[in-house]
């Protein structure tokens, strides 16, 4: 039984796919009622859609309670729900970098609570997957409050992957890089010139290509498998290379 969070579009919803086939029956969540019932719909039998609103008091909680007791049981969560925020720092009200910080990183800390929980209360373990960015680990211009709320992700995944261990419970995470999602297409499509911005960020990428959602959800699919039962506290860069340039 596994759980995605933000998987009403882009990177969540081929999470979610792959989960589904690699054998997981899969409740996607998010916010919109009508995307979230298009996507279970789409994905068939295995996926269905619960309603869930990650920053309100109590809303993680929540989630992960009507999970175990629609399925009796959780094994993975995937903390894929996320904003991005890019706006010069000196310019950013305090009421973005706070909202920014409260999906970001607050709810998936204690979508991450709720889950280990139910986990530790079956005493069957589990696989935790916490999805980063690239810009967890460098600075760029304009992201510094998106870069921050991924950062302290990043290092409370190592920290649960510490605590957690005794329990049998692996906290991971995924950093992807730039992705081809509807938020990537947008941004392009609003440059001046768009096939040169795609060639500009494309060549600074080793692999010289931008990722798509499904060579992220490989990542996770491999870290929600039998075949890492030995990784904990580890973060895989989807990034074409570009971390290690």
């Amino acid at each position: 039984m596994a759980l995605v969070t933000g998987a009403t579009s882009g990177i969540g919803v081929e999470i979610a796919r792959r989960l589904r086939d690699d054998g997981f029956t899969v409740v996607v969540s998010g916010r919109s009622e009508a995307r979230g019932a298009a996507v279970a719909e789409a994905l068939g039998p295995a996926v269905e859609f619960v309603r869930a609103d990650l920053a309100a008091k109590g809303g993680p909680q929540e989630l992960v309670e009507e999970v175990v007791r629609r399925h009796g049981h959780l094994d993975v969560l995937v903390n894929n729900a996320g904003i991005d925020h890019t706006v010069p720092f000196l310019e950013v009200p305090e009421h973005e970098i706070r909202e920014t910080f409260e999906l970001n990183t607050f709810a998936a800390m204690l979508c991450l609570q709720a889950a280990a929980r139910a986990m530790h209360a079956r005493g069957q373990g589990g696989a935790i997957i916490n999805v980063t960015s690239r810009l967890a680990e460098i600075g760029v211009v304009t992201m510094g409050v998106y870069s921050a709320s991924k950062g302290a992700m990043l290092a409370f995944t190592r920290a649960m992957a510490v605590e957690l261990a005794p329990h049998d419970i692996r906290v991971n995470a995924v950093a992807p890089g730039m992705t081809r999602t509807p938020l990537y297409e947008e941004w392009v499509a609003a440059q001046p010139d768009p096939a040169a911005t795609e060639a500009h960020v494309a060549g600074a990428i080793p692999l010289g290509r931008i990722a798509t959602p499904q060579d992220v959800a490989g990542a996770v699919s491999y870290l929600a498998s039998p075949a890492a039962t030995y990784l904990t506290g580890v973060s895989i860069p989807v990034d074409g290379g570009y971390l290690a340039k």
